[in-house]
């Protein structure tokens, strides 16, 4: 059976991932991702309303243009998690191909979110849910296996398409994570499997975030400690506490509201997106939330509890905020600004428990965002946070698990692959002959 990967988005930056392979006549389309870096840097740009070509022009969707060398029929997209990266092109790219979306429950609540906010295209593809350790097959002689990993969003997934010829890994984006907050542990066990059963494993397909990073990426619960520590040295603090994080980082989330209630103060959060994550988890049953926690999500109604604040003292609240990455609109950004009736004094403390995406827009918008909060006076607490990404040892741990046959580094640019080609090369793989970097637009034949 003759196998191809097309590179299509991912591997040349952080951002717009989608990956083809094709198994014979029949071919899987892994991600289908937004680069929100090339949308942040223009002002106010609604993508919903955009043409997908012009986005492509761009460079914040995928040029899936490739897909036409392509001798087959795309029988599945598969969004591996719920981050924009991943998902944010679906709305303008699946209606292309008749074949269904296939993803995890909390993925897909937010891929149907994206489809309904979506003002250019109707998109009608079949949308099918699928849980870790759950089968579908591909054509007749194909399986597409969904394997539980831990990242910093709930429901994330490894997808594996068995072929005659071994298994392709699509290994975007996870860490090693045995202690979660939230959801199961990372299924090593099965990866192993994977890696040792019939032809083993062709290919693996991986996240190279982190790989120039040595030693190991912490779980969720070394965060969630640090977090703890923070919010409880604060606890005779008097005046206001902010925190801001990922708004789909359920689990920090979680962790925020709970300790906010330890301390005695009531936690708040604001902002759309926070609200839509936040409240798409509680919905499907994936998290829970106390019943009087306040999700504003609304321009108006974000205002009201920032006025309710104010007038019941800032001493009794911990509001939870988007704007980790400065981004312009979001409301810690538009509280340094002074544009929301939250005001800030002298000492009050600013908890980022989120690391600056690497990426020179995003560290742009968060330098000027800490510029303002410090202007108004506030104290910033930074970085208490964990990667959601493997780190070298993470890396070594996976390649000796799968045992693949080939690897193609993804979810960097060049200068990011670096790390990985080292580590790689110690573990016997060859650039050019097993390991592939490759960039934006090109199909590799392995069979």
């Amino acid at each position: 059976m003759e196998i191809e990967i097309a590179t299509i988005g991912g591997y040349e930056e952080v951002g717009r991932q989608m990956t083809a392979v094709r198994a014979g006549d029949d071919i899987v389309v892994f991600d289908m991702g937004l680069n929100l870096s090339k949308v942040l840097i223009h002002d106010n740009l609604q993508t919903e309303e955009m043409h997908s070509l012009d986005l492509i022009d761009m460079g914040a969707i995928p040029d899936d243009r490739v897909m036409s060398d392509l001798e087959g029929d795309v029988k599945a997209i598969v969004p591996t998690h719920g981050h924009l990266d991943h998902i944010g092109a679906i709305s303008k790219l699946a209606h292309r191909y008749d074949a269904p979306i296939v993803a995890a429950p909390f993925t897909l609540d937010l891929v149907k979110e994206e489809i309904q906010d979506e003002g250019k295209f109707q998109v009608q593809n079949d949308l099918i849910e699928m849980d870790a350790g759950e089968t579908i097959s591909i054509g007749n002689r194909c399986e597409l296996e969904f394997v539980n990993v831990t990242h910093s969003i709930i429901n994330a997934i490894n997808p594996v398409l068995h072929t005659p010829e071994g298994a392709i890994v699509y290994g975007l984006d996870k860490r090693i994570d045995h202690t979660p907050v939230i959801g199961d542990p990372i299924d090593m066990k099965r990866f192993r499997e994977i890696g040792r059963e019939g032809e083993g494993v062709l290919c693996y397909i991986e996240d190279c975030t982190n790989a120039n990073k040595k030693g190991r990426t912490p779980s969720e619960a070394v965060a969630r400690s640090q977090l703890r520590d923070v919010i409880q040295s604060l606890e005779d603090y008097d005046g206001g506490i902010v925190a801001t994080t990922f708004s789909s980082h359920i689990a920090r989330v979680t962790s925020l509201v709970e300790f906010a209630e330890e301390i005695g103060r009531q936690p708040v959060l604001l902002g759309r997106s926070m609200e839509k994550y936040s409240g798409t988890a509680e919905r499907i049953g994936a998290a829970s939330f106390p019943d009087d926690l306040g999700m504003y999500g609304h321009r108006k109604s974000v205002d009201r509890a920032f006025k309710r604040i104010m007038n019941e003292g800032k001493e009794n609240y911990l509001p939870v905020v988007t704007g980790h990455q400065g981004e312009p609109r979001a409301m810690l950004t538009r509280m340094g600004r002074g544009e929301t009736p939250y005001e800030l004094d002298d000492g009050d403390k600013v908890i980022f428990s989120a690391r600056v995406i690497p990426e020179p827009t995003n560290e742009g918008q968060r330098y000027q965002s800490e510029k303002l909060l410090g202007m108004q006076g506030a104290r910033i607490y930074d970085d208490v946070h964990v990667s959601g990404h493997l780190s070298q040892e993470g890396h070594y741990a996976m390649l000796d698990a799968l045992q693949p046959q080939h690897v193609i580094p993804s979810h960097q640019d060049m200068q990011g692959y670096s790390g990985y080609v080292d580590l790689a090369a110690k573990q016997g793989y060859k650039l050019g002959r097993d390991l592939h970097v490759t960039s934006n637009g090109n199909i590799l034949q392995l069979v």
